[in-house]
């Protein structure tokens, strides 16, 4: 059978409950001030300006992805000439 709440109604806590509700509570209050202040902190820094490439890195860079492109295909065209070179050595030995 249920118990009614009332006035009337004793609820008992012990000291070391009570201690430590007070410190949970402590502990979180601390943790919501200090995240704050952090907050409050984050909104006063400067804001990183967006990075700039100027036209010369650019030109450089794209030279330099078109320099690569050249010689890769250069090694290419050697490589199919090794290979053909060596299809005619394989073809001779038959």
């Amino acid at each position: 059978m249920a118990k009614e709440l009332s006035e009337d109604t004793n609820v008992q806590v012990s000291l070391k409950t009570l201690g430590g509700i007070a410190a949970l509570i402590a502990t979180i209050v601390g943790m919501w001030f200090a995240l704050q202040a952090d907050i409050a902190e984050a909104r006063e820094l400067p804001v990183a300006p967006p990075p700039e490439i100027s036209r010369m890195e650019f030109d450089m860079k794209d030279q330099l992805v078109r320099q690569t492109i050249m010689t890769t295909q250069e090694d290419v065209k050697e490589l199919k000439e090794s290979i053909k070179r060596l299809e005619e050595k394989i073809d001779k030995l038959r």
